[in-house]
């Protein structure tokens, strides 16, 4: 059993040099894959590279990498840009002079500034990125157990939910005799009230076609075939299964639907109920499968 939750999170430290780095993955489910990042500045020609090593390992859902770089001691790798804090200091300082204004505090509105304190751009060498590509695969490796997790309490639930459908489908049975003939009693009385002269072949012929027009014997063994697929699906080695799970579900909903429509019987209608709140339940957690 393969079942992966497309929610989960993933933290892994790693250190080069005299550099700490702590990289974290949060995923949430989503139609399509997407990867929102976060990196140093120094790393932004590396945030291709990151991204395809997340979309490979993580394959589905609405990912989000954050990388933090700090100097040995915690002190983060933040640079002062002195030329441009100078620029600014000397222009509103004059400011200030010209038009009279009361001594503020020049330093702390300046470094507010963007770009006045920046990441420091220092090229990573080559060992310095192997060891983040190792920091990055335990970050992955943590979401991934994070996932499973998850992945084997969904496996239960959907469990659970097919067992519930197939169990109605089953309790089906013993009413479809008495449902047809409950039918057939119902048109003969309105028959015999409107007094109607009409040829018993022919009424029992069309007696014939409306009765196999109602029969739900093949929505009932489509269904069930499409619970053994599902059950196959979720067993079955494949990681990403969260589509096929999804278009199966809807082929069951197909059957439950056409099985309502077709009921005319109030038991079997509680049975449909039944099992449409069964297909919801699975059709949540299918939502959130890798």
């Amino acid at each position: 059993m393969n079942l992966r939750s497309m929610t989960g999170y993933g933290r892994a430290s790693g250190a080069y040099g005299q550099k700490d780095f702590t990289i974290e993955v949060r995923s949430l489910n989503g139609k399509t894959s997407d990867v929102r990042m976060k990196v140093p500045a120094s790393y932004r020609d590396k945030e291709i590279q990151i991204r395809k090593i997340v979309l490979e390992h993580a394959m589905r859902g609405k990912l989000e990498c954050t990388m933090v770089i700090s100097a040995e001691g915690g002190g983060e790798l933040y640079g002062l840009n002195k030329k441009l804090f100078k620029k600014y200091y000397q222009e509103l300082s004059a400011v200030e002079r010209e038009l009279d204004m009361p001594a503020a505090n020049l330093t702390e509105a300046i470094l507010k500034i963007p770009s006045v304190i920046d990441m420091q751009m220092e090229e990573v060498a080559d060992e310095e990125w192997e060891a983040t590509r190792a920091t990055l695969g335990e970050a992955l490796a943590a979401l991934d157990k994070f996932r499973h997790k998850e992945g084997a309490a969904m496996y239960e639930d959907l469990v659970g939910g097919l067992a519930d459908i197939r169990r109605c489908l089953e309790e089906i049975k013993p009413y479809e005799q008495e449902r047809v003939d409950r039918i057939r009693q119902k048109l003969e009385k309105q028959l015999e009230q409107s007094r109607i002269e009409v040829d018993k072949n022919r009424y029992e012929q069309e007696i014939l076609f409306y009765l196999e027009k109602l029969d739900v014997n093949e929505e009932r063994v489509r269904l069930a075939q499409h619970c053994d697929y599902f059950m196959e699906i979720l067993d079955a080695d494949d990681i990403v299964v969260g589509k096929k799970l999804g278009f199966v579900a809807q082929e069951m909903g197909r059957e439950i639907n056409t099985l309502g429509a077709k009921a005319q019987h109030s038991a079997i209608q509680q049975l449909v109920v039944k099992m449409k709140d069964g297909l919801e339940r699975i059709k949540e957690q299918v939502a959130n499968v890798v």
